[in-house]
């Protein structure tokens, strides 16, 4: 895998797509309702950047308490959108994605500059900051009609699901230090 994602070596499910449906994303992430926060990837550069939507609708479980006269989205959810954003990038160079699980470490630096009302579209603009085989940081940026929303720095991880180790994987392998992305 390391080898895969480091100099593409290797062709993943989904390597080549340039946008992704509900149905395509559903099959890399493995978040479902009412957790799974990106409706369309609507660009894909390959390990450097991912464009996705999310409509948001008076229809999200949250705006029943977040809040009941004055409903708009929690900053915490567009920080995980950003991350779900990421995810389908890095999740489609990883072909043993259905072993995995990717998860935060950490949150730099989010800003949250204007509330999102049901009726918002999201676009969600993420860039690879640096990769390594099991790790990722990326700047997140979400706009609505073209003014900034939301912004975070994220890191992420790879981890093997609970029960889905590949055969013979111990979990324990030496990574290399985080690389930085050219530009």
């Amino acid at each position: 895998m390391t080898d895969m994602v480091q100099n593409g070596s290797a062709a993943a499910p989904n390597a080549g797509k340039t946008t992704l449906d509900i149905v395509e994303i559903m099959a890399i992430l493995p978040h479902r309702y009412p957790f799974l926060l990106i409706d369309r990837v609507v660009e894909i550069e390959r390990k450097q950047r991912i464009v996705a939507v999310k409509n948001v609708t008076m229809n999200e479980p949250y705006f029943e308490g977040h809040f009941p006269d004055y409903p708009i989205m929690p900053g915490v959810l567009m920080v995980e959108a950003i991350a779900q954003a990421g995810g389908a990038l890095l999740l489609t160079e990883i072909p043993d994605r259905d072993q995995k699980l990717m998860v935060f470490t950490g949150i730099e630096a989010a800003k949250f500059r204007r509330p999102v009302t049901p009726g918002d579209q999201l676009r969600i603009e993420v860039t690879v900051l640096a990769w390594r085989s099991r790790a990722v940081k990326m700047q997140g940026a979400i706009t609505v009609e073209g003014r900034l929303v939301c912004e975070a720095t994220v890191t992420c991880q790879l981890v093997p699901r609970p029960g889905k180790e590949a055969p013979g994987s111990s979990g324990a392998a030496a990574e290399p230090a985080m690389v930085q992305v050219a530009e």
